[in-house]
């Protein structure tokens, strides 16, 4: 069942599918209808899951479950793979793929980058230990204001000369 999502608990599990480029509004209006449809219906073993969804920057598209009284099951989040993979599709972008690390410019624009070749963006100048880039360990919807944290304080911090 779709929840508005201020109106979801910060203790919702969130799942955050990066773009590698900026929604348009009418790609925005898409991914609302399409994702509310799902929301609507997104169960476990035929109970209701709370749920929500957000864009940020544009860009990231956030999914929150309450999971206080029934947790997502592999069959349910597999079902709202299969709804990012229908809007990849449609938009012909890059959502489900996780080898990927988002940060942002100097010009403070998400650049989305396989993190196989993050250590040469490293080297390179692209990122630097104050670059702000999407923190990984987001798990709840109360780590959301974390989203973003200082190359310098992720995984990223290894390819730092001390």
């Amino acid at each position: 069942m779709y929840i508005p999502f201020e109106s979801m608990p910060e203790s919702s599990r969130v799942w955050l599918y990066q773009s590698e480029r900026k929604f348009r509004p009418e790609e925005q209006s898409f991914i609302a209808e399409k994702l509310s449809k799902f929301c609507e219906g997104w169960n476990v073993h035929g109970n209701p899951l709370p749920t929500s969804f957000e864009v940020l920057d544009e860009q990231i598209i956030v999914l929150a479950v309450d999971e206080s009284q029934a947790g997502a099951s592999g069959c349910s989040i597999d079902s709202s793979v299969r709804t990012l993979r229908e809007i990849e599709s449609q938009l012909q972008v890059d959502l489900t793929n996780s080898g990927k690390v988002s940060f942002k410019s100097s010009a403070g624009s998400i650049v989305v980058t396989p993190a196989l070749g993050i250590k040469s963006k490293v080297l390179a100048g692209d990122i630097q230990e104050e670059t702000p880039i999407i923190n990984p360990m987001i798990q709840i919807k109360a780590d959301l204001p974390n989203i973003w944290i200082s190359a310098g304080n992720s995984w990223l911090n290894k390819f730092f000369p001390n």
